[in-house]
C-alpha cells in the first residue's frame, strides 16, 4: 500500500475541527467550485453532530478528501462534499441541481439513502423494515453506478472514513457495519481493481470482527519487525545489483509485509499459525516496459529456486477487475518471499483500480464491469441483497471457453454457472459439460484453469432442486424463474389431482365444478393452504348436491400425522412411504401420490412424481419453532481447537446435544437445537469461520 496514502489517513484520523478538514481538502483541491461545496455543506449541516460529539461536516469533508487521492475532478470531490445533504438536511436534490449542476446531482442522488419506503417498491409484508431500507439504497446506488462508476468510488471513501472512525459506535454497531464492509464494500474495491481501498477497509473490519485474532497478527508482526526488515532489505539489495548487472536501469524495488486480513485468511485457508506461515514477506519490482517483466522474471528465476506451482501470468490473462503482474514465490536461504513484477502503468492501475484511468492515461486493462450489469435487479429486494453479497464475497477461480476466451466465477461455481456466464439460452437448455475434454455433470465443480464445453439440447429445462448448489446470482435467478413457471404447472396439476383423490370423479366433471364455482384462477392455492381446501371441498360438494352427482357419503375431511408429515385427506391413510428418487428434505416443497390406503411422499419437482400424478392428498411438514440439527466440522487439529468451537456456538445461542470427533480425521459431528428461523444466519455465521462438511435437520427423511 503507497506510503502517502497511509500517511494521508493518519492525518485524518488526528482531524478534530472543521477549520482543520477545510485546510487539509484545500491543500490537495482549491477551486472555486470546491469553496462553494464547502461553505454551502457548512451551512446545511450546521447544529449536526456525530456521535463522536464533532461537527458532523467535518465527515463529508473528509470523505472528499479521501476522494481526491482517487480522482482530481473538481465535479467527483464536490458531489463528495454534498453526499449526505439531501439524506440529512432540508436540501432537495432539485436545489443541488441548480447550484451545482446535473452532473453533481446525479452523483448525490446515487448516494443518498432511501429513508422511506414507498408502497410502490412492493416490499414483502414479512421483511425486516431497516434491512429492507439498506437493501433497497445498495440496490439504488448499483444501478446508478451503472450509469456513474464514480458513484461507487465515492461511496467506498464514504465507506473508509466511516471505518477510521468507528471507535465512536457501540459494539453491536461496530460489527455489524465491519461485517458489510467486509462482505460487500472490499469486494467491490476489488472488482474496481482498487487494492489501496480494499487493503485498508478489510484490516480496519478485520480489527473489529476479530479483535483477538487481529492482536495475535498485531503483536506477532510487531514483535519480529526489525527482523523482517532486515531480510527484505538483504533480499531486495541482492536483486537490485541483479537487475542492474544485467543491463536494467530504470525500475524500482519495494518491499512489504503482507497486510494482516491477507495473513489471517492464509492461516485460516491452510489450518495454520502465523509462526508457520512462510511466505509474509513479498517486493516488488516496478520497470517501464512489459517485456522487461519477463526479463527481470529470468533474472529472479536463474537465481533463486521459484516454487512452480506458485507462479501467475496476470499480464498475459490480466484479472477481471484489470489487475496485471507477474507473481512468483522463491526461496532465499531459509526464507520465502513473494515477488510480483510489473510495469509502472500497472502499478499505479493495480493501486488505484479504475480510478487510475481517469487520473492516468493508462495503456492497460480496464476492469470488467459487466458484473453490475448482469445484477438481477428486478429480483426480490432482500433475495437481491443476499444474492448480490453472495457473487461479491467470493474469491475467483478463472476458467477458459474452448475458444480461450476467460470467464471469471466465485470459487465453487458449477459447469452450470458457468453455462449461464455464456448466455441464458445456452444456462437454461444444458444438458452435459466437457471438462478438459473429459465428460462431466452440469454440477461439477470447476477450479482455476478448467477448459469448459457446454453441451445443449432442444428444451428449456428447469432444475428446481439444483438451484441452492449453484454459486452465481444469475444462474440461481435463472433458474428460480424457471422454476416459478414449472411450479405453477405443477401446483395445478396437483391441485386437480387432491380433488380427484377427495370426490373420486373424472377430471371432465371436476373441471366443471370448478369453473361453475369461478375457481379456476386460485385453485392451485389448496396445494399450500390447507384451509382454503377445506373451503373449496365444501362449494364443490354443495354444487354437486344441487346437481345430483352425489354417489358417495364420506367427505369428512382428516388430518393424519406420520412423524413430521401432515395429511389432509377424506380417506383412510395406514401408511406413508419417501420415494428415493428425489430425495425430499426437511422443508422442501413436496407432494403425496396416493395409492390405494398409502401416501407416497416426492419432491415437488420430481419427473417421476410428475409422470405418475393422478389422485393425490394434501401434505405439508410438521414445523416446530425449535429444530434439532446434525451439523459436521472441520476442526484444525491444535490443542483447544473443541472448546474454541463449542464457546463460539453457545455465543450463537446454540444448545448442544451430543458431540462425536471423528478417529480417522478432524472432523467432529454434533447434534445441535436452535430456533429454525435463524437457520440459514447460523449457518452463514458458522461458514464464515469453519469448514462446513454437513449441516442439515435431524428432521429429514432420511435420518429416521
Amino acid at each position: 500500500m503507497r506510503e502517502d496514502f497511509l500517511h494521508l489517513l493518519e492525518t485524518i484520523k488526528h482531524i478534530k475541527s472543521t477549520d482543520e478538514a477545510v485546510r487539509l481538502l484545500l491543500l490537495r483541491i482549491n477551486t472555486p467550485l470546491i469553496n462553494e461545496a464547502i461553505e454551502f455543506a457548512i451551512k446545511a449541516h450546521q447544529g449536526q453532530k456525530r456521535k463522536s460529539g464533532e461537527d458532523y461536516v467535518i465527515h463529508p469533508i473528509l470523505v472528499a478528501t479521501i476522494t481526491s487521492y482517487f480522482s482530481d475532478d473538481e465535479n467527483v470531490i464536490t458531489a463528495a462534499i454534498l453526499h449526505d445533504v439531501v439524506e440529512d438536511t432540508n436540501y432537495t436534490i432539485y436545489y443541488i441541481k441548480d447550484k451545482f449542476g446535473e452532473n453533481v446531482a446525479n452523483l448525490v442522488e446515487g448516494l443518498t439513502k432511501i429513508v422511506e419506503i414507498r408502497q410502490s417498491s412492493l416490499v414483502p409484508s414479512t421483511s425486516n423494515e431497516k434491512l429492507t431500507k439498506s437493501a433497497m439504497t445498495f440496490r439504488k446506488m448499483l444501478l446508478a453506478s451503472i450509469a456513474d462508476i464514480r458513484v461507487l468510488v465515492i461511496k467506498l471513501c464514504d465507506r473508509l472514513h466511516n471505518m477510521l472512525t468507528l471507535d465512536a459506535l457501540p459494539p453491536h454497531k461496530q460489527k455489524r457495519i465491519a461485517e458489510e464492509t467486509l462482505v460487500v464494500y472490499t469486494p467491490i474495491a476489488h472488482r474496481l481493481g482498487i487494492s489501496t481501498l480494499k487493503n485498508c477497509l478489510e484490516d480496519l473490519a478485520f480489527k473489529y470482527l476479530l479483535p483477538e485474532e487481529y492482536k495475535k497478527i498485531d503483536v506477532y508482526l510487531k514483535k519480529h519487525k526489525e527482523e523482517f526488515r532486515l531480510r527484505l532489505n538483504e533480499f531486495t539489495q541482492k536483486i537490485q545489483k541483479l537487475l542492474l548487472k544485467e543491463g536494467l536501469k530504470d525500475f524500482e524495488v519495494k518491499s512489504r509485509i503482507k497486510h494482516y486480513y491477507s495473513i489471517f485468511l492464509k492461516m485460516q485457508r491452510k489450518g495454520i499459525s502465523i509462526e508457520e506461515i512462510l511466505d509474509l514477506l513479498a517486493v516488488r519490482i516496478i520497470v517501464n516496459e512489459p517485456i522487461e517483466c519477463y526479463e527481470s522474471l529470468g533474472v529472479i528465476h536463474l537465481n533463486f529456486r521459484p516454487l512452480i506451482s506458485r507462479f501467475k501470468d496476470y499480464i498475459a490473462i490480466p484479472k477481471e477487475n484489470g489487475y496485471q503482474t507477474l507473481h512468483t514465490t522463491v526461496y532465499d536461504g531459509n526464507s520465502i518471499i513473494e515477488v510480483q513484477i510489473r510495469t509502472f502503468d500497472m502499478d499505479k492501475n493495480a493501486e488505484f483500480g479504475i480510478a487510475a484511468h481517469w487520473k492516468y492515461k493508462l495503456n492497460t486493462a480496464l476492469p470488467n464491469v459487466k458484473w453490475l450489469e448482469d445484477m438481477k435487479f428486478d429480483e426480490d429486494i432482500e433475495d437481491f441483497y443476499e444474492l448480490a453479497k453472495n457473487d461479491l464475497f467470493s474469491e475467483d477461480i478463472v476458467v477458459y471457453s474452448p475458444k480461450f476466451e476467460t470467464f471469471t466465477l466465485p470459487r465453487g461455481a458449477t459447469a452450470l454457472d458457468f453455462a449461464y456466464m455464456i448466455h441464458t439460452d445456452i444456462g437454461n437448455k444444458a444438458i452435459g459439460a466437457y471438462i478438459n475434454k473429459e465428460k462431466a455433470t452440469l454440477l461439477t465443480t470447476l477450479k482455476t484453469g478448467d477448459i469448459v464445453r457446454i453441451v445443449t439440447g432442444n428444451e428449456v429445462i428447469p432444475r428446481c432442486s439444483w438451484i441452492e448448489s449453484l454459486k452465481t446470482s444469475k444462474a440461481k435467478y435463472e433458474q428460480k424463474k424457471l422454476c416459478r413457471q414449472k411450479e405453477k404447472e405443477i401446483n395445478k396439476k396437483l391441485a386437480l389431482a387432491i380433488l380427484k383423490g377427495i370426490f373420486d370423479i373424472n377430471e371432465i366433471k371436476l373441471r366443471a365444478l370448478i369453473k361453475a364455482n369461478y375457481l379456476c384462477d386460485s385453485i392451485s392455492k389448496i396445494v399450500e393452504d390447507k384451509n382454503f381446501l377445506k373451503d373449496v371441498v365444501k362449494r364443490l360438494y354443495k354444487t354437486m348436491r344441487k346437481r345430483n352427482l352425489l354417489y358417495f357419503k364420506n367427505i369428512n375431511i382428516k388430518e393424519h400425522e406420520f412423524g413430521n408429515i401432515r395429511i389432509l385427506t377424506n380417506k383412510q391413510i395406514s401408511d406413508i412411504s419417501f420415494n428415493y428418487c428425489c430425495h425430499p428434505k426437511f422443508g422442501d416443497k413436496i407432494l403425496g401420490l396416493l395409492k390405494k390406503r398409502e401416501v407416497e411422499i416426492h419432491h415437488r419437482f420430481c419427473n417421476n412424481a410428475e409422470k405418475k400424478i393422478d389422485k393425490a392428498v394434501f401434505v405439508e411438514w410438521i414445523r416446530n419453532t425449535q429444530n434439532r440439527y446434525f451439523l459436521v466440522v472441520t476442526l484444525q487439529n491444535k490443542k483447544g481447537e473443541l472448546a474454541k468451537f463449542i464457546s463460539f456456538l453457545s455465543r450463537l445461542g446454540i444448545f448442544i446435544h451430543s458431540i462425536n470427533l471423528g478417529k480417522e480425521s478432524n472432523n467432529c459431528k454434533m447434534e445441535i437445537e436452535f430456533d429454525s428461523k435463524e437457520f440459514n444466519n447460523i449457518k452463514q455465521k458458522i461458514a464464515n469461520e469453519y469448514n462446513i462438511i454437513e449441516f442439515i435437520s435431524t428432521k429429514d427423511a432420511y435420518n429416521g
